[in-house]
């Protein structure tokens, strides 16, 4: 903050917002748009990992592998996704600290589920109570990431699954009429081609994903719902030393301008990155490209 916004009752109506909008809560509030991206960022190549880690398993000749495949997409696709948003950091962070548990405290005779209690040592504590506030946010993040990363594997497991299959089964023949193993037709052939089928239902994935990310308020993560409702809410000089009305609206309207500006980014480099895949490739969308002259 300014010097200046020492006394925030002596400031005029400019400068008053000035320092409203540099206290240290908004400086929070501006760092948590960067929290929002980091996301973006982090769970794009783990949800491509599940998703084609979810497509091998589908269509691998092993049955209980492919049962697990089938089973892992059936299931996140046919719950509702708030509920494993809210069940795999739970299940993730009681199972952290049960392990925890038996490694450090050996010597604990009461049972850990208590009712509805699940009580730990404090030592098993993930993290510890002593731990720096860094640390606390970190691991709610990072529950989160895993979260996000497993529902939405699932989906692009499908996408990938379906893309696979799209891909014209004459050029497999050839590829083995060529000597190729059916390991190198995979690699050399059907992989390259199935992005062109991929890409379309993997950027209304990643468009979901925009919109699904204010979810991390509901997992315990400061993100940018949080310091809207925060700080637009209508704060008194018993809470605040900047009183103002319920601005919730204007914050939120905020966030409006935010996720359609990195909605409209990304349409335009999704579209890009799809054009230059497909040219080339033998399909309506690679004739749409540029065809196979190009």
């Amino acid at each position: 903050m300014f010097e200046a916004c020492a006394d925030p009752t002596l400031l005029g109506d400019a400068m008053w917002m000035a320092c409203y909008l540099t206290t240290p809560k908004h400086q929070l509030f501006y760092w948590s748009f960067g929290t929002v991206l980091l996301l973006l960022a982090l769970v794009a190549p783990l949800i491509m990992a599940l998703g084609f880690l979810g497509a091998l398993a589908k269509r691998s000749s092993l049955w209980p592998l492919r049962r697990f495949g089938d089973a892992y997409t059936a299931m996140v696709r046919g719950i509702p996704d708030i509920i494993f948003f809210l069940f795999v950091p739970i299940a993730l962070d009681q199972g952290i600290e049960y392990l925890r548990h038996v490694t450090l405290c050996p010597e604990w005779t009461e049972a850990v589920y208590q009712g509805n209690d699940f009580v730990v040592c404090d030592a098993a504590k993930a993290p510890l109570s002593t731990a720096a506030p860094w640390v606390h946010t970190t691991y709610n993040f990072t529950l989160a990431l895993v979260a996000f990363a497993i529902v939405f594997g699932a989906f692009a497991a499908n996408i990938i699954d379906g893309a696979l299959k799209a891909v014209p089964k004459g050029q497999l023949e050839t590829a083995a009429a060529y000597g190729m193993t059916p390991s190198q037709s995979f690699w050399r052939i059907q992989t390259p081609q199935m992005w062109v089928y991929a890409l379309p239902g993997l950027s209304n994935l990643w468009m979901i994903l925009v919109k699904a990310t204010p979810l991390l308020f509901l997992l315990g993560v400061e993100d940018i719902v949080y310091w809207a409702r925060e700080l637009g809410g209508s704060k008194t000089d018993r809470f605040s030393a900047y009183p103002h009305p319920d601005w919730r609206m204007w914050y939120f309207l905020g966030l409006l301008v935010f996720y359609l500006t990195l909605t409209w980014v990304s349409e335009m480099v999704l579209g890009r990155v799809q054009r230059s895949v497909a040219r080339g490739q033998a399909s309506a969308a690679g004739a749409a490209a540029g065809g196979l002259g190009r």
